[in-house]
């Protein structure tokens, strides 16, 4: 099959088309035909791109690990899906990604598509969605009326971030850049903060919640406006490595879950959630997608490789 691979990390990160063997689904596993992939370009540099989960070096990695596709073959063991089904979702960090022509993943970690989504709309949801969802509502259990300072509105995450906390009844800060300030006011965002111009902390006080997903000094100074009982939550990759006790219990790296995409494809279907794909490519320009050297439509939302 075609399939797009890291060939190399180091001294910077290399990806090229190749040419590699079709997959086949182990017991409980499902093996689907891709449709679309999204891209998130940190990946590259995540631990379980370079290495196994024993720490061994992983080579010739393909990445991708958000999908939309049809189910090809289901392996001994597997209930609840059959042949032809379209589903998305996600597979297993330290496996084979979805920017490729098949991709093996679990059960556990895919649901129906979307009806009313393309196969590209739905691919960039998986992950951003998630995210947003075990964020805000199992880590930070936002509540009606409380605060939430959301870093990165207009971002894959941030998009879903604002809209969830917004539907669960929470009153919503964002930070973005100017250009994007009218497009996350519409999202929900109560007020807007121009990061180029204007010093968050300067004009947020006493946050009930942070979601995090820039990191560095932004995280940094974020401490200083939660209320002394806020939640701070991070999804930033700086993060992942940190000494900081307060940062460590902050991070957390997204994980598949079933019932979460099902209830998503629901409210997706309904109108109650809305997807942005910022650009779609081809599988051959995935490198570029992943180098950040794509032409933009939007300026927010996802990247998606178009595979089939």
């Amino acid at each position: 099959m075609k399939a797009i691979q890291l060939v190399t990390s180091q001294p910077a990160v290399v990806l090229a088309k190749a040419e590699v063997a079709k997959p086949s689904p182990g017991k409980g596993e499902i093996l689907v035909r891709v449709h679309a992939a999204g891209v998130t370009p940190t990946e590259l540099i995540w631990y379980p791109t370079s290495y196994t989960k024993d720490g061994q070096p992983r080579l010739r990695a393909i990445p991708g690990h958000e999908f939309s596709g049809v189910v090809a073959e289901l392996g001994e063991g597997v209930q609840g899906f059959a042949g032809g089904d379209e589903v998305y979702g996600m597979n297993d960090w330290f496996a084979d990604g979805a920017t490729a022509e098949y991709c093996v993943t679990q059960p556990a970690s895919i649901a129906r598509k979307p009806g009313r989504l393309s196969h590209a709309e739905a691919a960039a949801v998986p992950i951003g969605a998630l995210t947003a969802w075990q964020g805000l509502l199992d880590r930070a259990k936002v509540q009606a009326g409380e605060h939430v300072l959301i870093h990165g509105g207009a971002g894959a995450v941030g998009v879903f971030a604002i809209q969830l906390a917004r539907l669960h009844g929470g009153r919503v800060t964002a930070t973005a850049s100017g250009k994007n300030a009218a497009f996350v006011t519409q999202l929900g965002a109560e007020k807007v903060i121009d990061y180029a111009t204007m010093p968050f902390e300067d004009v947020v006080r006493e946050v009930d919640v942070v979601f995090d997903a820039v990191g560095g000094e932004t995280l940094e100074k974020s401490w200083s406006v939660l209320k002394p009982d806020g939640r701070m939550v991070t999804i930033a990759a700086d993060a992942e490595g940190t000494t900081d006790e307060r940062v460590k219990a902050a991070f957390f790296i997204v994980e598949p879950n079933q019932k979460q995409l099902a209830e998503i494809a629901d409210m997706l279907d309904a109108g109650k959630l809305r997807v942005f794909v910022d650009a779609e490519v081809p599988l051959a320009e995935a490198p570029a997608a992943y180098e950040r050297k794509v032409q933009r439509r939007l300026g927010y939302g996802k990247v998606v490789v178009v595979v089939s």
